[in-house]
């Protein structure tokens, strides 16, 4: 039996449906394998600038680094659009980051056989398609100096050798347990910080002589990505370059309704979410895909906690369910062996599938 303390985020949007989808699930594993799951629901994004006027009020931030690991679905949406660039919903997320010094950013992107046909990509384009984004998180454009006059806006993008040392290493650690091959991503024919990216980045790979560097710019890394995406294993790159490519790659999978994510740093408690967005749109109508929220916690199971089975236990009930057919609508193509469910079903076809 486990005792974990996880403080759960619902967030914006659609944020509050997928969460409350991962959490019956995950309360299904602790059910089964005889764990405790305690749960701390935190403010965070739009909701708590509603509420308290900030988007990550401090004592709820406080609820995250008392915790052992934290699940989040989405923050931000149209609603705050106007409101004040130091108290946006996505605020909160960047000081959630770097408060937890969580700089590594995984987001796998691989084909699941049963949404093939989902992929805008032909079939043979996206056979194998398994790669992983190392993504810096709290460093970059994101985190730099910015301001605005009437005339002109500026963002500095700012990295230290540092930073750019250790996400490397996240990098080449994770080829190494995967196919020894790494790309690192950058745009060195324009930015200074680039070039200093690419020189730290060979240096680290002298310490991996098993692993296979190739460098890339970032333009031309995106054209491969859905000319030949087959063909890529793992991808170092900064936070904003990061965040675009991983959106591209959630497109070629099929949705990015399918996408996880884990952001670590030098402890075992990590962040995990979706990598989509909070869907405003759709919130409220019980159609939002839950499954990337869900594969989110499996990686929280198996990384932060150590509990592989349960973890494996989870990822085998989705493939399960997809191949029963069943399917939300950002997957669903009305053929015959389909059956269109809600972001609850398809919870509760899960369950049912966790024996």
């Amino acid at each position: 039996m486990g005792k974990y303390k996880i403080a759960v985020i619902p967030g914006d949007g659609i944020g509050p449906e997928i969460v409350k989808a991962g959490i019956k699930v995950l309360n299904k594993i602790a059910e089964k394998y005889n764990h405790q799951f305690e749960y701390e629901e935190v403010f965070m994004g739009g909701c708590a600038i509603d509420k308290f006027g900030e988007p990550l009020p401090d004592k709820e931030l406080e609820k995250c680094l008392k915790s052992d690991s934290i699940i989040l679905g989405a923050v931000g949406g149209p609603k705050w659009d106007n409101v004040e660039t130091q108290k946006r919903p996505e605020k909160g997320l960047l000081k959630l980051r770097q408060k937890l010094e969580v700089y590594a950013n995984l987001r796998p992107a691989k084909i699941i056989p049963m949404l093939q046909c989902a992929s805008p990509l032909k079939k043979e384009k996206t056979d194998n398609v398994d790669i992983m984004v190392v993504r810096e998180l709290t460093g970059g454009i994101y985190f730099g100096d910015r301001g605005k006059t009437d005339v002109d806006a500026y963002d500095v993008e700012k990295y230290s050798v540092e930073e750019i040392r250790r996400i490397a290493k996240v990098g080449f650690d994770m080829a190494m347990i995967r196919n020894k091959k790494v790309i690192s991503v950058d745009k060195a024919n324009v930015l200074e910080t680039s070039r200093l990216w690419r020189k730290i980045v060979e240096e680290v790979s002298e310490d991996y002589p098993e692993v296979t560097l190739e460098h890339m710019y970032v333009d031309n890394m995106a054209m491969q990505l859905v000319s030949n995406p087959s063909k890529y294993d793992v991808l170092i790159t900064s936070n904003m370059f990061g965040d675009i490519l991983s959106d591209l790659l959630a497109a070629v999978c099929g949705s990015i309704g399918m996408l996880s994510s884990a952001s670590l740093g030098n402890t075992k408690r990590g962040l995990y979410e979706p990598i989509h967005g909070s869907a405003p749109d759709i919130a409220g109508k019980n159609i939002a895909n839950p499954l990337a929220t869900i594969s989110s916690i499996a990686m929280m199971l198996e990384i932060s906690f150590g509990l592989t089975k349960e973890a494996k236990e989870i990822e085998n009930a989705i493939n399960t369910v997809l191949e029963k057919g069943y399917r939300t609508l950002d997957i669903y193509e009305g053929i015959s062996n389909q059956t269109k469910v809600g972001t609850m079903e398809m919870a509760e076809k899960m369950i049912e599938e966790i024996k």
